[in-house]
């Protein structure tokens, strides 16, 4: 389970403020544990304790780790795996994005959600002669997957509460 032992950390500050706490204790275990649990890579890990980064995160890489983590647990695959990385440029592209997928309350889980139940209604009936071409034998087949753009949209929609430009 996610932030089981440091709980769910809204930001990247949050992350950086204990890690510096835990690097000024001398607690490098507890600092390793915490990174790993926020899926910051160990190399980040290594180089704060060392002093060649003065911060063990930005605000991208600590939306990516929350991704990184929240993908595995979920098991994302094709299209869902499409949709996480229009998640992950979204975030380097709109900086408010980072700091929305990082943000408590919000989860990969959600936003798959929203998706989903966009494609649910929004399927359209695929055409006959393309199901014989495919071999598919069922009478009727409906196909709902959103766009490139649409997807973008409900991301943005999910994680900002309204659409970006």
């Amino acid at each position: 389970m996610m932030f089981e032992r440091f709980g769910e950390m809204g930001s990247y500050e949050e992350l950086n403020e204990l890690a510096g706490n835990f690097l000024k204790e001398g607690d490098i275990e507890s600092l390793r544990l915490m990174t790993e649990e926020n899926g910051i890579p160990e190399a980040y890990a290594e180089m704060f304790m060392t002093g060649e980064i003065p911060f063990l995160c930005d605000q991208i890489t600590a939306a990516n780790g929350k991704l990184d983590l929240e993908s595995k647990e979920l098991d994302v695959k094709e299209i869902m795996s499409d949709w996480v990385e229009y998640i992950r440029g979204q975030c380097i592209d709109y900086p408010d994005m980072a700091a929305a997928v990082r943000a408590k309350g919000k989860s990969l889980k959600g936003c798959l959600a929203v998706l989903l139940k966009w494609s649910f209604a929004n399927q359209i009936p695929i055409e006959k002669e393309i199901l014989n071409k495919a071999g598919v034998t069922a009478g009727r087949v409906t196909l709902g997957i959103p766009g490139m753009g649409q997807a973008k949209k409900l991301i943005r929609e999910y994680y900002l509460g309204g659409a970006k430009k």
